[in-house]
């Protein structure tokens, strides 16, 4: 039994086909905006809980159980007696329900990257099981033994391909257009500014204890971790592009069978490494000050959302969002997290700033 907070996003919708084909019971779904396909879920699931971004959805939901709002999260996890708590929601949004899942002893299967971004120094990762492929991948490899580096690929995002004067115009809908796969709006988006490896590095800092690691970009999307063992070493993840198999592993005690068909390496295109260009993904300058100064991971999370709201807006270019994330970190450099009050704080002033550069 779980509770699934994200259900009709893409983490979500996959969860629920390992949930149906396991036959596990859905205890609580929540979800955002698309209430259409929330309907359809609760008709097949049944959950005893549901819960929506806005009360003014609230009549719309077929559930005679349903809360709203960051609160109505809150206290839906409160009621709920699954152990297991799916955190497949977006933004900032999903901090305050991973603290509460922590806080009232459930493990967390966490898809949320914020979480961890802005406030890994205060969560206990030990309860927690990412759904990530590249962090999946680690695990996977790791395996308890000694590591020297640990290593995340990237697909390069939509303007991988683009000549880079001609990204600096690029609009929010060029943006979207990733190359190997469909996904949300913003971690496309953060896909293609790089902000989203930048998260995936600080994760990482944060599940394996350790800051060295570094990405590349795989154009393939094939392999997804890489691991450089004490012994000298190397060993890779490979499997296709799909999140059930992490998913599987995280909402499942153990996995006895198999969840995706396996890559045919025959007809794998040359695999091929190459390091990530800060003349095309401007904010991969912070990456060595990031790691080392995590507490950073705030005032980088609250820029990068309230600087994805101006792209959308179509006040401006491509290269001008991560233009406002590198003035805010700079602005911002130094800062200490003592609290999550701090982070909240943080989040409230940066967003500001941002709002008021030109």
């Amino acid at each position: 039994m779980i509770a699934l907070l994200g259900s009709t996003g893409s983490i979500g919708q996959n969860t629920l086909k390992i949930c149906r084909r396991f036959g596990i019971k859905i205890e609580a779904l929540v979800a955002g905006n698309n209430i259409g396909l929330l309907n359809k879920q609760i008709e097949e699931f049944k959950p005893e809980y549901v819960a929506v971004a806005n009360s003014k959805d609230v009549s719309k939901i077929n559930h005679n159980r349903v809360y709203s709002g960051e609160s109505g999260i809150l206290e839906l996890l409160e009621k709920c007696k699954s152990p297991l708590v799916v955190n497949a929601l977006v933004g900032f949004a999903g901090l305050k329900p991973t603290v509460k899942t922590l806080e009232l002893g459930k493990r967390l299967a966490l898809a949320n990257k914020e979480s961890l971004v802005a406030a890994g120094k205060f969560i206990d990762c030990s309860k927690i099981t990412p759904i990530d492929s590249e962090h999946f991948g680690l695990w996977y490899l790791i395996n308890s033994r000694k590591i020297n580096k640990l290593y995340i690929t990237a697909s390069g995002g939509a303007f991988r391909d683009w000549e880079i004067e001609a990204i600096k115009n690029a609009n929010f809908k060029d943006a979207l257009n990733h190359p190997n796969w469909s996904m949300g709006n913003k971690i496309t988006i953060d896909s293609a500014s790089m902000v989203n490896k930048l998260f995936e590095l600080l994760e990482a800092k944060w599940l394996f204890d350790t800051a060295d690691i570094d990405a590349y970009i795989e154009r393939s999307s094939t392999i997804h971790a890489l691991v450089e063992f004490a012994d000298g070493s190397t060993v890779a993840h490979i499997s296709r592009t799909d999140m059930k198999l992490p998913i599987a592993y995280a909402v499942l005690n153990e996995v006895k069978e198999q969840i995706l068909e396996p890559v045919d390496l025959t007809k794998l295109r040359c695999l091929e490494f190459k390091e990530i260009d800060t003349a095309r993904y401007p904010v991969w300058q912070i990456k060595e000050h990031l790691l080392n100064n995590p507490d950073m991971g705030a005032v980088l999370n609250a820029a990068n959302e309230a600087a994805i709201l101006r792209f959308e807006s179509g006040e401006f270019g491509f290269f001008k969002m991560a233009d406002l994330i590198l003035q805010s970190y700079k602005k911002f450099e130094g800062i200490k997290i003592n609290s999550l009050n701090d982070i909240f704080e943080t989040d409230k002033e940066v967003r500001e700033f941002v709002k008021s550069l030109k």
